[in-house]
């Protein structure tokens, strides 16, 4: 990534005041189709408030549905809670991925949204996204197809689920976060986890022993690197075989 690059990700994530034109992630969660007038229509109905702080909430299970969110910067979990108050992760989201439209069904949400490290959004009120979605076919369209990728996602976690071998399960969310970061032309080899091990391992179904015990299996097998959250992948295709079972 070039130093502008970086340089464009940094005031994007901390200024309230840059316009989705002047984003960095536009092109992951916007359509890169919209003209530069309509992008200003979209601009117009963003909200932009102050981050969020690590462990507040965006939103809970059973608040109303009113927007959807995108991410500016840092990473948040989506998150079940069940009657006796156990806690099941659904989900981590990065920057420039759009979360909130799990409300759409029923005019509330299912999910809980937690920061996992301070975190900025923009709102998107989608009263006002479907009045716009009306006159620009392509935002309407973009914005389904973000719905499906939503559905997508989450067979795919069942998939995850399903697999028997840890290791496989934790090579699956490596190759996803690296294919991720390189959407947002970052590293797709170097990165840091935006989770803790507690976290990943409630997600995959897994101690967290566990998931600290596989992360040394696969560093003392040449797979990956580790320093505390930072993760080098040293064997991609490795890892991808894993995943392969």
């Amino acid at each position: 990534m070039s130093k502008n690059a970086q340089s464009s990700a940094k005031s994007c994530s901390n200024s309230k005041q840059v316009g989705c034109d002047d984003c960095s992630l536009n092109t992951i969660c916007m359509p890169v189709s919209l003209h530069v007038d309509d992008i200003d229509r979209l601009d117009s109905i963003i909200q932009r408030s102050k981050p969020l702080q690590k462990g507040e909430f965006l939103f809970r299970a059973n608040d109303p549905f009113t927007s959807v969110y995108a991410v500016r910067s840092g990473a948040l979990k989506t998150q079940l809670v069940a009657e006796n108050g156990d806690e099941q992760i659904t989900g981590f989201y990065l920057p420039g991925e759009v979360l909130g439209m799990d409300g759409l069904a029923n005019n509330t949400h299912t999910n809980s949204v937690q920061a996992l490290e301070t975190s900025s959004v923009c709102k998107i009120p989608f009263e006002r996204l479907e009045e716009l979605s009306v006159t620009l076919p392509t935002l309407q369209r973009h914005f389904l197809q973000l719905m499906s990728r939503e559905i997508t996602q989450e067979q795919q976690i069942v998939g995850l689920l399903n697999k028997k071998n840890a290791e496989s399960r934790i090579a699956s969310v490596l190759l996803s976060i690296a294919k991720r970061n390189s959407q947002r032309h970052l590293s797709e080899s170097a990165f840091m986890l935006p989770m803790s091990r507690k976290d990943l391992g409630n997600f995959l179904g897994l101690t967290t022993e566990t998931v600290s015990r596989v992360f040394s299996r696969l560093q003392k097998n040449g797979l990956i690197a580790v320093e505390q959250k930072q993760v080098t992948l040293l064997d991609t295709p490795a890892l991808t075989l894993l995943v392969a079972g």
